[in-house]
């Protein structure tokens, strides 16, 4: 089932899987929803706290990148089940979670009567068909990025699934919760950066060939086009400040590698670079590069005009404040100019806050953000509301990538991106 190599996180064997009285899940809701008073219902911030009438029942299908979460150690959530079509990684999700029943395939396992929800970690094509099969036997769904593969079709695909079932959808985007997103993010609602105009986002990645290949064979990952795997850049602005990316200009860069002539996908590139216009008339810069010379880097920066945020670059600066200021300096060339305040930013790790609950107040992957993409799904189901990184907001950070590559391969052509209102 799946392929995902992606790194795995270290995470401790904390929670024995347990057995839980039979509850439909209807019945599970609606205890849910009691828990919690209106008026933090309406809310989409995360509650720390243990409040769940009963623990959500979850099941892991993916022993790559599904090991390197922390659904055993919530307050609120139980593993009831995981599966992954390699042995392997059967045992490997068992062991990671302490978990004793596993299916070999998830199609067998969504037929289960206790489980609440599936975290799907497969490979990237496949994600909207499992979601379907997940939401089809009344599962709740977060899933790996990108939250649709490669067509705006297979984004509404997804859209129409999830208004059909009426059931929960979340999209495990690291880049919401990087610590220096989760900065930005509160400066961006304390109005600290005034009118944030522009901003960069880049994902560098070079030697992804390893994952090309596993036991001889090409994997879904060979050949892949980089904006087709946009949302750890996406999510940077989109999940900051709200925007949308409605224009998309991309260009892309490949060379004669055998990679680039023979894959499925067709594409081309190795890297491609895209300028996006956003509802709001502000520029947003996104590189994602999969060859070259550079050091690997996720990452954004976040520029206004009275305050800018630079999260660190892999050459070493950062992360770093920069205030206009009104003390005046001559340039190079003798110029006068307002001098800017420049100053170190000493990153909190919100990891150690109380946005999460105790057991999950601890370092994970990707900058500290598995634990916060592990409590918002379950808190969501604990508490029957809307998870921050829904089914509107994944497509808002994937489908701009998917227009993006269709304007490198037209060489550049101005495209418009589709939009996905969600319901008020």
């Amino acid at each position: 089932m799946t392929r995902n190599h992606k790194k795995n996180s270290n995470t401790d064997d904390r929670t024995n899987c347990e057995k839980l009285e039979g509850h439909s899940r209807r019945d599970f809701i609606k205890r849910s929803s009691f828990a919690l008073a209106a008026t933090l219902l309406a809310s989409r911030a995360s509650l720390a706290v243990n409040t769940a009438p009963r623990k959500v029942r979850i099941a892991v299908v993916g022993g790559g990148f599904g090991c390197a979460f922390q659904w055993h150690e919530h307050p609120d959530c139980i593993v009831q089940a995981v599966s992954d079509l390699r042995e392997s990684r059967r045992r490997l999700l068992m062991r990671v979670y302490n978990c004793r029943k596993a299916y070999n395939s998830l199609e067998e396992l969504v037929l289960a009567k206790d489980i609440d929800a599936v975290a799907i970690f497969t490979d990237g094509p496949l994600h909207v068909r499992h979601t379907i099969e997940a939401m089809k036997n009344g599962k709740h769904v977060i899933s790996a990025v990108p939250a649709a593969w490669a067509t705006v079709e297979q984004a509404e695909l997804l859209l129409d699934t999830v208004k059909k079932y009426g059931l929960t959808y979340m999209m495990a985007e690291t880049g919401h919760y990087q610590q220096s997103t989760i900065s930005a993010r509160k400066f961006f609602k304390q109005g600290k950066f005034g009118a944030l105009y522009y901003s960069e986002a880049e994902y560098q990645h070079a030697g992804l060939e390893g994952l090309y290949f596993w036991n001889g064979k090409r994997t879904w990952r060979y050949g892949v086009a980089p904006m087709h795997y946009p949302t750890h850049c996406t999510s940077q602005l989109v999940g900051v400040t709200g925007e949308r990316l409605t224009e998309a200009v991309c260009h892309g860069w490949g060379d004669d590698s055998p990679i680039l002539r023979d894959n499925v996908y067709k594409n081309p590139f190795w890297n491609e670079s895209a300028m996006f216009r956003t509802n709001r008339g502000s520029a947003f810069r996104v590189n994602i590069w999969w060859k070259g010379a550079h050091r690997g880097c996720e990452r954004a920066q976040w520029i206004g005009d009275k305050m800018s945020f630079f999260a660190p670059h892999p050459n070493g600066l950062g992360p770093v404040i920069v205030r206009s200021g009104e003390q005046m300096e001559k340039d190079d060339a003798g110029f006068l100019r307002k001098a800017p305040n420049f100053e170190q930013y000493k990153q909190p790790h919100w990891w150690q806050t109380d946005m999460l609950p105790g057991p999950l107040r601890h370092n994970t992957g990707h900058e500290g953000s598995h634990s916060f993409l592990t409590h918002e799904f379950v808190d969501a189901l604990v508490h029957n509301r809307r998870p921050a990184i829904d089914v509107y907001e994944s497509l808002a950070y994937t489908v701009p990538g998917i227009v993006a590559h269709k304007s490198a391969l037209r060489k550049g052509e101005r495209m418009k991106v589709p939009q996905y209102k969600r319901p008020t």
